[in-house]
């Protein structure tokens, strides 16, 4: 059988649900294939930024991720120690997701929500919308594209298998059925990892700064822990995660998965080091717990490389790539599943502009060329902050019990806790992503404001997210924008003639909203009279009046 579909979504993980909940948003139909069942075995992607907490208030589900499952009152230190039960050199003492402080530059707020939890709700918010299939034990066999569409054949699995990872993360126990279904698509889209097997169909390589030439900063092993009471066999008291420091340095670090009993255990090293044929998990696990009388149940045990990797291209015809298919990054930081989310929001809305039929013969191309560069500067701030592990301090007295090596210990806790902070703290990196001389933005001429890792300036020059301010209803100016271009009219008391902007984009079927505001705050932060805001949430053109060249506005913010 052939089934049409407008666009083709590959992978069904958190960047390929939110793809098609992004899509579903806008009315578009799609398809998504995956062959998994859905269940993350292993939970890796657990923080949600700002950023794509603001994505989920426009989608409506900010508050079911908010009640996702994550107790909100669970205190979310990182606590430094040579082990759960042994000395504490230092910690940041966090509040729970309730306890946070109102941001003055969001609406909302940081959350954390584990990959087991938040893709659920991602695929629940997605099927409710009638044109949105998604398709798990669905395998992608094989593509090929043509000037108008992409086929695409599909092999059925057998959904009474189910994903069976034995303790390499090694061996998926799925058959084929007779028979392939075929799909015929406007546009594909590839959210199917780091071992992308689009983008090796498409030929499209990875290049990447790590040491050695597959760009591999370093070898890891995380395993899924049951650890049942913990918080009653040590006197720490409620934490997010332990970064453990041994006589070798910084050598691994226990998360919270469910802020109950199951922990995932992250351990650094070589490749020779971590082969799991003569690891001793167990005794991994007794030695950051410090004792051996704490039960506990190893559940998943995978290896993996730490990488710092982007694809040379991420466009080829009618075929995109979004995710871990295009950055591969470490960690450090949580900016891999959030950069997709990012990835989605850009190109969502340029893919509704060309099923649309308003989109200019450049627009889908610039998704290339604005998030390009987004992900070189994720992959290089997650590298940036894997550094800390490798400190070169002197740790050989770390386990002594004597006053002068507690006096060490509390000096190589304060820096660790300095050399980290800029992970924890990574506001710069999540919000103050831009696209400085995109196509489809209009240059104004001012300056850039800084972009630093850890501090986020908020600013309306074309290419920035559009600043959060709140308006005299109680709405965020965040939630304008989304539903086709947005255009805010901020000249107070003066009448500002923005028909033949409205003329303009209504000659080419670009749709866009006006707004007036009325308020001098909000004047003063976008620092122009007229700001243009794309769909995604990006200003795309400001100025100070409606002018006779509004429709070369037009024309280039559309692609054009």
């Amino acid at each position: 059988m052939e089934i049409e579909t407008s666009v083709l979504i590959v992978g069904g993980g958190p960047v390929g649900l939110a793809m098609a909940l992004e899509l579903g948003w806008r009315g578009i139909d799609c398809i998504v294939v995956d062959q998994g069942n859905g269940q993350a075995l292993l939970p890796r992607a657990s923080g949600i930024a700002v950023r794509t907490m603001e994505f989920c208030r426009r989608w409506g589900i900010e508050d079911e991720v908010f009640e996702g499952g994550f107790p909100t009152d669970y205190q979310l230190d990182t606590i430094y120690c040579t082990s759960v039960t042994g000395y504490e050199l230092e910690r940041n003492v966090n509040p729970s997701i309730r306890g946070q402080a109102q941001l003055a530059f969001s609406p909302v707020n940081k959350h954390r929500l584990p990959q087991n939890l938040f893709d659920p709700l991602l695929e629940r918010a997605a099927r409710r919308y009638p044109h949105v299939d998604i398709r798990r034990h669905s395998r992608l066999s094989g593509f090929e594209q043509t000037g108008e569409h992409v086929f695409a054949s599909v092999a059925i699995l057998d959904s009474a298998a189910e994903y069976d990872f034995n303790r390499s993360g090694t061996a998926i126990k799925m058959r084929p059925q007779d028979g392939d279904m075929k799909i015929r698509a406007r546009y594909m889209v590839a959210c199917d990892g780091v071992m992308s097997g689009v983008r090796d169909a498409l030929g499209i390589d990875f290049e990447g700064t790590g040491p050695d030439g597959n760009a591999v900063l370093g070898y890891s092993i995380s395993a899924l822990l049951n650890i049942p009471d913990l918080g009653a066999r040590h006197d720490k008291g409620e934490a997010e995660r332990f970064v453990f420091v041994g006589p070798e340095g910084i050598w691994g670090n226990l998360t919270t998965v469910d802020g109950a009993d199951r922990w995932r255990l992250t351990i650094a090293g070589t490749k020779e080091k971590l082969d799991l044929s003569t690891i001793d998990m167990p005794a991994l696990v007794q030695r950051c717990l410090g004792r051996d009388d704490i039960a506990f149940d190893v559940e998943v045990v995978t290896p993996w490389r730490r990488r710092q990797m982007v694809a040379r291209r991420m466009r080829e015809g009618r075929v995109f790539l979004a995710g871990d298919a295009v950055h591969a990054m470490s960690p450090t930081g949580g900016f891999g599943m959030n950069t997709g989310l990012g990835d989605v929001m850009d190109l969502g809305w340029k893919l509704e502009a060309e099923l649309a039929g308003w989109a200019g013969p450049g627009l889908l191309d610039s998704y290339e060329f604005e998030r390009g560069p987004v992900a070189w500067r994720n992959t290089r701030a997650a590298a940036g902050n894997f550094h800390p592990w490798r400190m070169n301090l002197d740790f050989s007295r770390i386990l002594d019990p004597s006053p002068q090596a507690q006096q060490e210990r509390a000096e190589i806790g304060r820096e660790i806790k300095q050399a980290f902070a800029a992970e924890w703290e990574s506001w710069g990196v999540t919000l103050g992503y831009r696209y400085d001389d995109s196509p489809v933005c209009v240059a104004d001429g001012t300056p850039p404001t800084p972009d630093e890792q850890m501090v986020y300036v908020p600013s309306a020059r074309p290419g920035c997210r559009a600043p959060h301010a709140w308006l005299s209803d109680g709405r965020s100016t965040l939630d304008l924008f989304g539903r086709g271009f947005t255009v805010l009219l901020l000249g107070g008391a003066m009448v500002i003639d923005a028909e033949p902007l409205l003329l303009a984009a209504a000659a080419k079927g670009v749709p866009l909203n006006a707004v007036v505001i009325d308020q001098p705050e909000i004047a003063a932060l976008y620092e122009r009279r007229v700001v243009l805001v794309r769909p995604d949430g990006h200003v795309a053109w400001r100025g100070d009046a409606v002018g006779a060249d509004i429709g070369g506005v037009v024309e280039t913010v559309r692609g054009a």
